[in-house]
């Protein structure tokens, strides 16, 4: 995270990887980590103090919406109604010039409009200007807007971002470029974030906080090898440390390894430039997921217990007292596109698919990607502006590959105990969880109690992570405490490893 992230030190450094497939996260966690010597008999760190058997990680920044760029918006536009993503949608032709241009392939134009028009704007169809020109392969006039900063991180009212649109299209250079305007924008989203939250967590008193992960699947014979994790966090002053033993979900697979996380509110500001070739290579191998956790209908009802004399339910969790509720009314919506694939790529990911559901060995598959080269371009496109712009909302003409999409709805049943004698409050565990939201399973926990939930503090609760994977979370154990200034120091006998997480 620029601003707060370290620098860390390496020495020989083996990780254990255990196969989970997983959808690929359009931003993976972004920071650099350190190890100090291994000792292979246990494939433990031996470091010194509170270090021992941890690996020493440096803040990745959070996923956070970019900077909407070119504030300037047109003030005849009506944003009242809202798309099945709950984007606002502006209705009526006239108002989108920038979207006319971009459609038309008109860069001259286009340049004259750029700096007066809103280029986040979205259409009828939720399309921003970013979506059409990668769809519709004007690679002049998506470079155009990426030099002015139009959002990436953005989706349509079908739940695709221009990443997922150019990853769909094929155009190596688009992806690359994508890719890293994404994580730019992450870094100055944070970046615009970084005075609030280290003021919130000033105010926040010192603790340290035990957080258990378990995870399930209603996949035949998936559960039994999804992992779990105790999960320590301390807090103090404006330093967070997190301890775990799941490092991440990421692609068809999570990493294992006894890793500790470091956020120093203090560190000066740092830039880092990694290449994001092997990034770009996974995204095009891969299917395209995009995955809606839709609460429009939720409620919570208490959850009752005993057989002749029903009673509301409770459960200690922990020391905790907590009352118990049913969570109705959420529904899991996922799409996967795979038009971008070769019937080898299908097939190789099937492979792995299976080893990993079946328990197998991932190392029996080459899982390691390969250069992939631009595919060739889909047919030009014959629709004409009118065309698209006046048909009708929920049914966008569809522009660039033809579409290869699956589609998936599934009721999701949770429940949630809520305690009214957690010291911690919602708000302070959100600022918390904002500085380790990188860690996808916590950015999935972090939405997750933004909703509007019961009176008190949710000590335990399930909720989706991926579409086929749902996680129970309990807060087992929460003290105020004070540490030692080394356990947020990464010990002097580590050296740099710039590759871990590198869109810090």
């Amino acid at each position: 995270m620029t601003g707060e992230k370290r620098r860390s030190l390496r020495k020989e450094h083996r990780h254990r990887k255990d196969a989970d497939a997983l959808e690929h996260d359009e931003e993976a966690a972004a920071g650099t980590f350190a190890t100090s010597r291994t000792n292979n008999s246990n494939n433990r760190i031996k470091a010194n103090r509170i270090f021992n058997s941890h690996k020493m990680v440096k803040s990745p920044a959070t996923q956070q919406r970019p900077i909407n760029a070119n504030t300037n918006t047109n003030t005849n536009v009506n944003t009242e109604a809202t798309d099945d993503n709950e984007n606002p949608v502006i209705r009526g032709a006239d108002d989108f010039p920038v979207h006319e241009c971009v459609f038309k392939g008109d860069v001259r134009r286009l340049s004259s409009l750029i700096r007066t028009q809103n280029i986040a704007q979205k259409d009828v169809h939720g399309n921003t200007p970013l979506h059409l020109a990668v769809m519709m392969g004007h690679k002049e006039c998506a470079h155009l807007l990426l030099a002015h900063n139009a959002p990436v991180k953005v989706k349509n009212a079908q739940g695709w971002s221009p990443l997922a649109e150019a990853i769909s299209y094929g155009d190596r250079q688009m992806i690359t470029a994508l890719l890293r305007k994404l994580k730019q924008q992450s870094r100055e989203s944070v970046e615009d974030k970084r005075p609030r939250l280290l003021k919130a967590l000033k105010e926040l008193g010192d603790f340290y906080l035990e957080v258990h992960w378990d995870f399930q699947s209603w996949v035949p014979l998936l559960s039994r090898i999804l992992p779990s994790d105790a999960c320590k966090i301390y807090k103090q002053g404006i330093n967070i440390r997190l301890d775990t033993t799941l490092i991440d979900f990421t692609d068809m697979k999570c990493q294992r390894g006894d890793l500790s996380f470091t956020f120093r509110g203090d560190a000066a500001p740092q830039e880092s430039e990694v290449e994001t070739e092997e990034e770009v290579d996974i995204l095009m191998s891969s299917d395209i997921y995009s995955a809606t956790l839709s609460t429009k209908s939720i409620s919570f009802s208490r959850t009752q217990s005993g057989w002749l004399f029903r009673e509301d339910k409770t459960e200690r969790v922990g020391s905790f007292l907590a009352d118990c509720f049913a969570v109705n009314g959420l529904v899991l919506e996922s799409r996967k596109r795979r038009e971008h694939l070769s019937e080898e790529d299908i097939l190789r990911n099937k492979a792995v698919m299976e080893t990993w559901s079946k328990g197998g060995n991932m190392a029996e598959h080459s899982y390691e990607p390969v250069r992939r080269q631009s595919l060739t371009s889909p047919s030009p496109n014959t629709l004409s502006w009118e065309e698209y712009i006046t048909a009708e909302h929920g049914r966008a003409p569809h522009l660039g590959r033809e579409l290869l999409c699956k589609e998936s709805k599934k009721n999701f049943k949770a429940t949630v105990a809520m305690s009214q004698d957690f010291p911690l409050g919602i708000e302070s565990l959100l600022n918390v969880l904002e500085v380790i939201a990188p860690f996808k399973h916590f950015n999935k926990l972090r939405e997750f109690v933004q909703m509007k939930l019961p009176p008190g503090f949710p000590v335990k609760l399930d909720i989706p992570v991926f579409p086929t994977i749902t996680a129970t979370v309990t807060f087992q154990e929460f003290r105020y405490d004070h540490f030692h200034e080394s356990v947020f120091t990464i010990p002097p006998d580590y050296k740099e490893d710039p590759s871990r997480f590198p869109d810090l």
